[in-house]
């Protein structure tokens, strides 16, 4: 089961949002419409993606992607968005590495695949620390018995 935050100010996209990804049982969505709130919830909470908007009063989307990243920085991140300009998608990326950008109004299913994806690549990089731990481990293990370099 994946954990999955929606932020938005705006409590029909919110609705729009949980309503798409609610066909996907193996998600479990929580929304937030103030991203002070969501980010309180990050703190207690893993999430294995966070999608937000953009344009928020009291804090942008990509500053609470900024701390979400500090917080959860195997999280993937997904910004939804009306304002497309460079200077938004190259700060998303940039500042807080950002998976996606989807512009506003979004397509279901190009949303939907981005999440699929980034939960690929979240569950990818998650086996690779793992498999990387068992191997220093056991590197250890041979050196301690004199047979590691």
């Amino acid at each position: 089961m994946y954990q999955i935050m929606l932020v938005d100010d705006e409590d029909y996209i919110l609705k729009a949002l949980h309503r798409t990804l609610s066909l996907n049982t193996d998600w479990q969505v929580e929304t937030y419409e103030d991203p002070r709130e969501a980010l309180r919830r990050a703190r207690t909470t893993v999430f294995d993606a966070v999608v937000t908007d953009f344009m928020m009063p009291e804090m942008n989307g990509v500053e609470l992607l900024q701390e979400i990243r500090e917080l959860q920085p195997d999280a993937i991140r997904i910004l939804l968005t009306g304002v497309i300009d460079i200077e938004t998608v190259m700060s998303a990326i940039n500042k807080a590495g950002a998976f996606r950008f989807i512009p506003k109004p979004w397509e279901d299913e190009q949303l939907l695949e981005a999440l699929r994806e980034g939960m690929r690549l979240h569950d990818i990089l998650l086996e690779n620390r793992i498999l990387a731990q068992k191997v220093r481990e056991q590197e250890k293990a041979l050196q301690s018995l004199g047979l590691g370099d």
